[in-house]
């Protein structure tokens, strides 16, 4: 599995490797679930609670979520289907 700062700016896959925007991960890598949503980085912050398997983190940024978009999503499942994320068995990445 590769770490998670890679995976919550992973923006494609070349075959077995995760393509990885380095200059994001570079910038944001640090930041929590939470902190990355109040940035406004929606598709990061929910990675990052995708990748936690932490079901209260979850929910806590699906509530703020909706808050803010004004939707009215339930699960993360419904979420990967918004972002286009999923959590993958990737081991190699490429930064770009």
């Amino acid at each position: 599995m590769i770490a998670r700062e890679d995976f919550i700016f992973t923006i494609g896959y070349d075959g077995e490797r995760a393509v990885v925007d380095g200059k994001a991960k570079k910038q944001y890598g640090r930041l929590g679930t939470m902190e990355l949503a109040e940035e406004g980085l929606y598709r990061a912050a929910f990675s990052s609670a995708l990748y936690s398997k932490n079901a209260e983190e979850m929910k806590q940024f699906i509530e703020y979520f909706n808050g803010k978009a004004g939707t009215a999503f339930a699960t993360a499942e419904e979420l990967e289907r918004l972002f286009g994320v999923k959590l993958e068995q990737v081991s190699k990445t490429l930064i770009l």
